[in-house]
This record gives C-alpha cells, structure tokens and sequence, in this order.
C-alpha cells in the first residue's frame, strides 16, 4: 500500500477515535502525527523529527502578533468598550425598522474589530444588547439570531489573528493585504442588516429613538477613541510604520491606557486578564506547533497531491472544485476550530487553488470566511451557544429564525468565492498584491 495512504488512514482514524473519546483536539491532531511520523521514518528520529516541526512551526516573528491582539481584547472586554460602541452604532442605525436589532449588527461589527473574537462580540454586546431588545417587546428568538448571525464578523476585521496564522502558514502572502479589505468584510454585516429591516418591519419592531445633535456629538466623542485603535493600528500596519507584531503590542498599550482613562478597569484586575490571555495563546500556539507535524507528514508523503488530484479526477471544472471546496470547509467548521482547520487545510487547498489563477490573498478570505460560518451554526458552533446563552434559549428555538441569516451569508461566500475583485481590487490598489 501506498506510504501516502497508510499516513493519511493513520491521521484520520486515530483523530476519529481520539475525538470520540474526548481528547482535546490539538492533543488528537499531534498524536496522531506522531503515529504517522513513525511509521514513516524510524522511532528515534521521526520523535525528534516531531519536536523539530513544532518548535519550527512557532517559531516565527508574525505570530507574535497573536498573544498581544488577544490581551488587548481581553483588555477591551473587561474596559468599558461594550457601552460606547453600542451607543455610537445607535446612531448609525436608530432610525430604522429593527433599529435595536441593526444596532446590535453595527456594533458587533465595531466590537469585533477592536476585540478580534466573534465570541467576546456575543457576549459583549448581546449581554448588553439583549436586555434592551427585549424590554422594547422583541421577540427571543429573533434577538438572539441576530446576535449570533453578526458576532463572527468580528473574525473577519482586523486584528484577526485567524487570518494572521494563515498568512504565516501560507508562507509568502502578507499580514497587511490580509488585513486590508472593506468590501468583503462590510456584507457579511450588510446583508443581514437589509434583512433586519424588512423582517423588523414586518414585526412591527418600530423605531422610537431620537437624539439632539448635542447628544449625538457626546456619544461620538465617547466612542472616537475606541475607534481609533482600528486606525491607529491598521493604517501604521499599511503605512510601513510598523510591522502587525509591533502594531498588536501598540494595540495591548493604547487598550490599557483607554481602560483605565474610563476608569472600567482596575489595576487588580490585570493578573486575571494577563492570566486568561496566556491560556487562550498557549492553546493557539499549541494547535500551530502539532499542526506543523502534520503539515510535514501531508506534504512529505504528498497527501495534498493525492487529495487534489482525486478532486480533480471528480471534475476538471475549477468552478465545481472551488464550490466542493466550500462544503468540506464548510463541513468542517461545524466541528473545528479556524485556526487548526486554517492550519490543516491550507497546504492542502492552498495549491489547486493557485494552479487556477486564484491569488493567495483571496484563498485565505474564502478559507477564513468559511470556517468563520462554523462557528455559528450545529452542532458544537461556539458563537451560536454563547448567543443562546445570553439571551436564554434553546439551540432548537433559534435555528428557524437563524436560516435567513445563513442564506445572506451564503450569498457572500459565493461572491468572494467566484468574483475576485470582492477580496482583491482594494490591495491591487495600494500596490499591496501583484
């Protein structure tokens, strides 16, 4: 039997078996590597060829940029962001049909790119959002759906650190072409805010809010700082200034000083923060360094070449293989975290689609946008538990009101999927992509 084959029945049925047995999936993903590691090579070197691909795979500047963008998130959760925010996106959308509902999209989409977590997002403002919604007579279901449909927008927004790990797994494309799109990232919030509107209509969810100019200067002023921080660290990323490692530990300075000038954060509080931080980045870090195990196992016995070729077999139409794509990444967001989903899939897929034309820029919005999309929907979709928590319904009760929402986001992974001009004319344009 071919090398390949053994290796890669190796990987999958002994993650199967681990998963099922309730093994975390960064230990499942590494011991599974480490079996086909050693049926590749012999025992002592293939167990010192596993320690090399781990401390090689993290060892590199850019993901830096990961524990910092994670403490400074934690930092805007816990600092007084939430309020602002809310306030500010009220404005933007107060006067329209669902206007809470649509402020909740709006500001899930300001907190996400501030905070880089589409689960801080729905906590964060759907805890604050919620209460408000339903006091005005909103319905639970619809509340809820709106919160969970928006909140992974904020993974899309920089700093992600999704996107982060892929232009390092990736190898040549940049943090800053990643980084700098508009387009794609304002329709994943565009399409369900037009929804909002013809269904808060419908609902007879009418708008009763007013606000003098006075007030509306104040509330602004309140959040302009908050704000800042997207500008501040993105246009330094853009402008050469500073590299996006150097720009996340601005970030973890500029969020510091914000929280205690709004006096929501207490020095006491920062060990439990820092604390909190250091256990999300160890498991990121984590994931990256067994992934890179199985990185090199797939690329060494040529997986990726087995796999696309057997896709190509299927059909030679790049349109019918970049959709088939979609639904295996698809499939696997509903069980998989991005980032080791971005790791495993990436040398994969990453190559049939360059052998199409398809920029790398644009692979890594489609891979991110679609493993965004799992983690909102069942069964194990943690953006779609945590707005079921907040609000107090069941996963069942939801999931009608949520088949909308999944309709206008499909429609935008399609048009970044099949149009390239969504993920790329901004970037050629700067000069950032060739």
């Amino acid at each position: 039997m071919d090398v390949a084959v053994i290796a890669g029945i190796i990987m999958i049925i002994s993650v199967v078996v681990m998963l099922v047995m309730g093994v975390p999936i960064g230990i499942s993903i590494g011991m599974s590597s480490a079996l086909a590691m050693i049926t590749i090579l012999p025992f002592g070197p293939g167990i010192v060829t596993c320690a090399q691909k781990m401390f090689t795979g993290v060892n590199s500047f850019s993901l830096l940029a990961i524990p910092f963008f994670i403490l400074a998130g934690n930092i805007m959760n816990n600092g007084g962001i939430a309020i602002r925010l809310v306030n500010c996106a009220r404005l933007i959308s107060g006067r329209l049909p669902g206007s809470l509902a649509q402020t909740n999209i709006v500001a899930n989409m300001l907190f996400g790119a501030i905070s880089g977590s589409g689960t801080a997002a729905a906590a964060a403002i759907g805890g604050t959002m919620a209460p408000i919604e339903l006091e005005e007579g909103y319905d639970k279901d619809y509340v809820a759906a709106v919160n969970i449909a928006s909140a992974p927008t904020g993974q899309l927004i920089p700093p992600s650190n999704t996107l982060i790990v892929y232009a390092t797994v990736a190898g040549s494309v940049s943090v800053a072409a990643c980084s700098w799109q508009v387009t794609y990232r304002a329709l994943p919030g565009v399409f369900p805010d037009v929804y909002c509107g013809i269904h808060g209509k419908k609902r007879g969810y009418v708008s009763t809010f007013s606000v003098t100019p006075k007030e509306a200067l104040k509330v602004l002023w309140d959040a302009l700082p908050s704000l800042l921080l997207i500008i501040i660290v993105i246009g330094g990323i853009l402008k050469g200034v500073f590299t996006a490692t150097e720009g996340s530990a601005i970030a973890v300075v500029y969020a510091l000083i914000l929280s205690l000038c709004y006096r929501s954060l207490k020095i006491k509080d920062l060990p439990s923060i820092i604390l909190s931080s250091c256990k999300t980045t160890c498991i990121v870090i984590f994931m990256i360094g067994v992934s890179s195990i199985m990185s090199w196992v797939m690329a060494y016995t040529m997986i990726p070449t087995a796999i696309a070729n057997a896709m190509l077999s299927l059909s030679s139409n790049k349109y019918v293989i970049l959709l088939l794509m979609n639904v295996i990444l698809l499939v696997v967001g509903t069980f998989m975290d991005p980032t080791p989903a971005v790791l495993i899939f990436t040398p994969i897929f990453l190559p049939i689609c360059q052998s199409f034309g398809m920029d790398p820029v644009q692979f890594g919005i489609m891979i991110v946008f679609n493993l965004c999309i799992g983690t909102i929907t069942p069964p194990v979709g943690v953006i779609l538990f945590t707005g079921c928590k907040v609000v107090g319904i069941s996963i069942e009760g939801v999931i009608k009101t949520l088949l909308p929402f999944f309709a206008a986001i499909a429609v935008v992974l399609l048009l970044v999927t099949y149009v390239p001009a969504m993920s790329m004319w901004i970037p050629s344009m700067l000069g950032l992509v060739k």
